[in-house]
């Protein structure tokens, strides 16, 4: 594991009841870049994207195996404080999914459950976190207003403002822009493109051309296996393996 790896896996295998659902991912995440997962629907990129935060956990008789590592540390231990992993590794989902809240009250929440209460404080998380998710200038005149007002789009950015307001190492997203359309769609591209700044972003995806403008890295996966793992520019212009440049040329899936 080198010192410019945020996360690790080795060997990592995952079964639901019998369902072999990942079979032994090696693979390692550089900080402060983004990573792509592609492949076709039902491959595991949503299930690995799980174990990075234990989301697994919530999902009845899993068992997983292997090594799986968040700055060295070994996420899969009983000892591991999940609810401070899931700070250090904060996760968008597919569709937004405001609370029914203020808009400000929705990037407060988490500030909140960890204990800060002082509103100077919590205004300036807002602001900044806001301002990250490149929400700010869109919004700033309502913050009281409901999060539910707003367009699917915004939804989604309150949504990253929300994630990056208890201050992650990670950002991981589940298809982010599946239910956008191409206008928000760019804005989120756009803002991933500004996050890996500061943050390391896992996106799944299944628009290998979004995968192409986002991302650094590029796992493609298939029926759990990951199949091939590289730089972006060496997954879609020269892969190694044929069921690789099968799917990017849409031969299949």
């Amino acid at each position: 594991m080198s010192d410019t790896t945020i996360i690790s896996t080795r060997n990592l295998n995952l079964w639901y009841n019998e369902k072999h659902a990942l079979q032994d991912i090696s693979m390692e995440i550089e900080k402060k870049k983004t990573t792509a997962l592609i492949g076709p629907s039902g491959c595991g990129k949503s299930t690995l994207l799980r174990c990075f935060n234990r989301m697994n956990d919530l999902i009845n008789r899993v068992k997983i195996t292997g090594e799986l590592l968040l700055d060295q540390e070994n996420m899969l231990s009983c000892d591991m404080d999940v609810v401070n992993l899931r700070k250090r590794v904060g996760m968008v989902f597919q569709r937004p999914n405001p609370f029914p809240k203020s808009i400000y009250e929705n990037v407060a929440y988490g500030p909140r459950v960890h204990g800060i209460n002082d509103r100077k404080k919590l205004d300036a998380i807002v602001e900044k976190s806001l301002k990250h998710a490149a929400l700010w200038e869109e919004v700033r005149d309502r913050l009281d207003e409901s999060a539910l007002g707003l367009s699917g789009g915004q939804q989604q950015r309150l949504c990253i403002a929300r994630t990056l307001a208890v201050e992650p190492e990670v950002i991981l997203m589940d298809e982010p822009c599946s239910a956008l359309d191409p206008i928000a769609t760019a804005k989120i591209e756009n803002l991933i493109e500004m996050l890996k700044e500061d943050y390391t972003v896992i996106i799944v995806t299944h628009n290998m051309q979004q995968a192409a403008r986002v991302s650094d890295y590029t796992g493609f996966m298939y029926l759990g296996k990951l199949i091939e793992y590289d730089s972006t520019t060496k997954i879609f212009e020269h892969p190694k393996e044929d069921l690789t440049e099968n799917y990017i040329t849409g031969r299949f899936g």
